[in-house]
């Protein structure tokens, strides 16, 4: 049989990020801790290769594939348009990529990686294993796949996505 939410809601409220001024959402005051300690945590690993918040994901988009559309970026980041089109300038700026009207069609661009971009392979794949090593050493291995799972389904609760 599963716990009522009042009675979820009261187990947690004693947990040390619990923050007694959210009566009701405990769950999405959790969430909302979790991911701003998440994304100050990766930032100022972030600021050490000198990108910014979501740059790192463009970046291995791109070492994946090379060449995609602005249009494919931003489809596969999930981030609004202006997000990924001031951090591509940044990058372009920065000399990690170049963005070139489109072959096929003049009106799209197309992004490419420079040398220094694709030399970010190493680095990020680095931050990102320290990142997910941090995230997880007070896990049990058996606690991550469902929390995942977990984090999947309320995602899609939100956004009405499968």
């Amino acid at each position: 049989m599963t716990k009522q939410c009042g009675e979820a809601a009261a187990e947690t409220s004693s947990a040390p990020w619990h923050d007694g001024a959210v009566r009701d959402g405990s769950l999405s005051h959790a969430i909302f801790r979790l991911a701003r300690a998440h994304r100050a945590y990766a930032a100022a690993m972030l600021r050490d290769l000198s990108l910014h918040p979501g740059q790192e994901l463009l970046l291995m988009r791109l070492l994946e594939r090379d060449g995609q559309t602005q249009s494919e970026l931003l489809e596969s980041v999930s981030l609004d348009h202006s997000t990924v089109s001031k951090s591509l300038r940044r990058m372009q700026e920065a000399g990690l990529l170049t963005r070139e009207p489109a072959e096929h069609d003049r009106r799209m661009v197309t992004v490419w990686l420079t040398d220094r971009g694709r030399a970010m392979r190493e680095p990020i794949d680095a931050m990102w294993s320290s990142l997910e090593q941090t995230s997880t050493r007070d896990l049990d291995v058996e606690a991550i796949a469902p929390f995942i799972a977990m984090a999947h389904t309320i995602e899609k609760s939100i956004t009405g996505r499968d």
